[in-house]
């Protein structure tokens, strides 16, 4: 469906009315959401910084609607408006995100990211329908928060906290949106249909226990039915340890398949503050199973404490990372600086480094953030074997209402 400018005042002037409405008839709707304008280049090969071709862009318009229904029923819904205003074939040749259609496609798009009904029983809480998985209770399934939106799921989710200092969290989660196209939700990653045609989806158990002060835990159990695939995710930080931070991470994806290998991998992180400068060590190891570590929603990011801004590809298998991190304060905002080295164990033996510096900061009534990346490989492995280096930049402002 294709949406233009106009007809994005119109969704939010019926988006407005419609609660309206319902209001009238003992509903009240809740109206906010975020505007945001994302711009990124990047000059691997022969490209350059800046210039139309290496160059994407999205403005968009998110806008939610949430209602207490009565007798413990909730309803939220989200609509996604996605367009360049224009700018494609003048300052950028692509975008990052589309909402109805084909990513290479710079013209206007819509989507619903949001559509679920909600109950309370006691001391749980029930969550039908398409939503947002947060990373802390789904390490392996989780909306990311790097691109102009975050990824969605369509999930049955169920939140108990009948027990002291935890909460149990049980998810049946069936697909995802991804990143490129929001309105476009696939099977996860290891799930396919089975001989009926029909996708199994992934169950989800997860318990994060707080008995322990300042030394949260979280435990989490996947299955994937439909291809063999299982896994499990551990957590533990140690806040508070004196005049440090500690995290603990580990996990494996088992592959019960015929002849298949499980993926394992460990991380850890110490933290601490130098005067106003917060510094981090992370460092984390993956064998060589035949599963990447990578969210099973999307395929990008991983739960890894290495994590940096584009360092996935080089972090999700058979490798040993190292990232150093430092936040400071500076004028309205902070500064981050980080700086990843990545020893590629695998027989291609081709070694990652990336440099890392953002600065977040509030200007004219937004969150800003400026951000530039090196990434460094030791072998030729941008614009299809023709680089080893790729610079990229990237600039975002967020208004939220």
């Amino acid at each position: 469906m294709k949406i233009t400018n106009l007809s994005l005042v119109a969704i939010a002037a019926m988006a407005f009315t419609t609660g309206a409405m319902a209001e009238d008839k003992g509903i009240d709707f809740n109206i906010g959401g975020q505007a945001v304008i994302y711009y990124q280049t990047a000059d691997a090969g022969d490209a350059d910084l800046f210039s139309e071709d290496s160059s994407n862009a999205n403005a968009g318009l998110q806008l939610n609607a949430n209602s207490d229904l009565g007798n413990g029923f909730g309803l939220g819904l989200q609509a996604t408006a996605l367009s360049t205003d224009g700018l494609e074939g003048n300052l950028v040749d692509n975008v990052m995100q589309v909402g109805g259609g084909d990513i290479s496609n710079a013209s206007d798009y819509f989507a619903f990211s949001k559509a679920y009904l909600t109950k309370k029983v006691g001391n749980t809480t029930l969550k039908l329908g398409r939503q947002e998985l947060p990373k802390n209770l789904s390490p392996l399934a989780f909306s990311e928060n790097w691109n102009v939106f975050k990824n969605t799921f369509d999930a049955i989710v169920a939140v108990n906290s009948d027990i002291p200092d935890t909460t149990l969290v049980g998810a049946y989660v069936s697909r995802s949106n991804k990143h490129a196209d929001l309105s476009k939700f696939t099977p996860l990653i290891g799930t396919v249909a089975g001989s009926d045609g029909q996708n199994n989806g992934a169950y989800m158990l997860t318990a994060a226990n707080k008995s322990v002060a300042n030394t949260p835990i979280t435990v989490s159990y996947y299955q994937l039915p439909s291809s063999d695939l299982s896994a499990f995710w551990a957590d533990v930080k140690a806040n508070k340890l004196g005049p440090v931070n500690l995290a603990l991470q580990g996990g494996t994806v088992m592959n019960g398949a015929t002849g298949g290998k499980d993926t394992t991998a460990y991380g850890a992180k110490v933290a601490a503050k130098a005067g106003p400068v917060n510094l981090s060590l992370a460092y984390s190891t993956v064998d060589d199973g035949d599963v990447p570590i990578v969210n099973l929603g999307t395929g990008v990011k991983t739960p890894l404490y290495t994590q940096m801004v584009a360092n996935q590809g080089a972090i999700n298998s058979d490798n040993d990372t190292f990232v150093l991190k430092a936040v400071a304060p500076a004028g309205p905002g902070k500064l981050i600086a980080q700086y990843g080295m990545t020893s590629d164990d695998s027989s291609a033996e081709n070694d990652y480094n990336e440099l890392d510096v953002l600065y977040k900061f509030k200007a004219l009534g937004t969150n800003m953030l400026a951000g530039y990346v090196m990434q460094k490989y030791d072998k030729k492995t941008f614009a299809n074997g023709t680089d080893d280096t790729n610079n990229i930049i990237r600039v975002w402002s967020r208004y939220n209402f």
